[in-house]
């Protein structure tokens, strides 16, 4: 089902930013009111925080960087602190961003000791001629441009660690979606903690009509070290352009990756003149679908236009236009 809260008509474009801290199955009935307060206000906290860089002239850019290092300092999301464990029992962080002007972009891939892995994709961005680097040679290059380092645990939780030894016990990889065979305790979490895509994600336009798009995720609990999934992948969980759309996805990751979903959206408003609605509706809600894929995305088209699509019980989101207040959920 779509989020309730969407704006898609076309319109004089406005400066707009949207964000996601992942989708998965609800607990509502198990959270405190408490819990799912702090959830909201993160998040409008994050909004307002990129709203503000684009009120203040700033690029579309710099505000998905800004928006997505503040989702990795959050403890209550799956990336950076607070990132999922391996089977082996560390951390493999992965990180994209895009710019829609240039097509340029930056990633990195199974790195363990950078603290915010959005801010070395953006440095590969901006001063390497690759695209993406992945593991030890990622962490070189975090170091070679100031990057800040981190101890291997600097990533845990208490949270994440049960998680794990749930997910061992099922004797199963936590794809979020398939957990259901796992009796999963009383959780304070708003999503079920051990059925939850644990990707953060942001996509803006800014006032000079560029797009941006950034997504950052631990992963998922349980899967083996080196398993990389969409979220550092050009044109599945991450893809910009100013032609078109910019998109941050979450969700089953191998399908993600194996559909293009990202880049399917972009192609569907490109190539068949759909509508962002109709494009972001045709990839989350039936070729997602059609593969057993669950989760959702952001998308902000070149019009300013937002869709928050899903096809999972839920997802954290939030998005404001420039001037007006922060609209976020968690539910449908």
């Amino acid at each position: 089902m779509n989020a309730t809260i969407s704006s898609t008509e076309q319109q004089p474009a406005v400066a707009v930013i949207a964000i996601h801290g992942g989708a998965g199955a609800i607990t509502r009935a198990a959270m405190s009111a408490e819990k799912e307060r702090h959830y909201l206000q993160a998040l409008e906290q994050i909004v307002s925080a990129g709203q503000g860089i684009l009120a203040a002239g700033g690029s579309a850019l710099d505000a998905v960087t800004e928006a997505v290092r503040l989702l990795e300092e959050c403890p209550l999301f799956n990336a950076g602190t607070g990132a999922v464990l391996t089977h082996q029992g560390t951390h493999e962080l992965d990180a994209c961003i895009m710019d829609g002007r240039t097509l340029d972009a930056g990633a990195v891939s199974c790195v363990s000791h950078i603290r915010n892995p959005i801010l070395t994709a953006r440095q590969v961005l901006e001063h390497s001629p690759h695209v993406m680097f992945t593991g030890q040679g990622a962490e070189d290059f975090a170091r070679q441009h100031g990057q800040e380092m981190v101890a291997a645990d600097y990533f845990f939780t208490q949270e994440r660690f049960d998680q794990l030894q749930r997910a061992k016990a099922s004797e199963g990889v936590m794809l979020d979606h398939d957990a259901a065979a796992l009796a999963a305790p009383v959780s304070d979490d708003p999503l079920d903690a051990d059925r939850k895509f644990g990707t953060v994600g942001a996509v803006a336009l800014d006032s000079f009509g560029n797009l941006a798009a950034a997504t950052s995720t631990g992963g998922m609990t349980n899967k083996q070290a080196g398993r990389v999934g969409d979220t550092p992948i050009i044109g599945a969980g991450c893809y910009a352009s100013n032609r078109t759309v910019a998109i941050s996805s979450t969700g089953t990751g191998e399908v993600f990756m194996r559909t293009l979903a990202a880049y399917d959206v972009a192609a569907l408003i490109d190539y068949a003149g759909m509508t962002l609605q109709q494009a972001s509706d045709k990839v989350v809600m039936e070729k997602l679908v059609a593969l057993e894929g669950s989760g959702g995305m952001i998308a902000i088209d070149r019009f300013g236009n937002v869709c928050l699509p899903f096809n999972s019980e839920g997802m954290y989101r939030g998005y404001g236009h420039v001037g007006q207040m922060p609209k976020v959920a968690i539910y449908r």
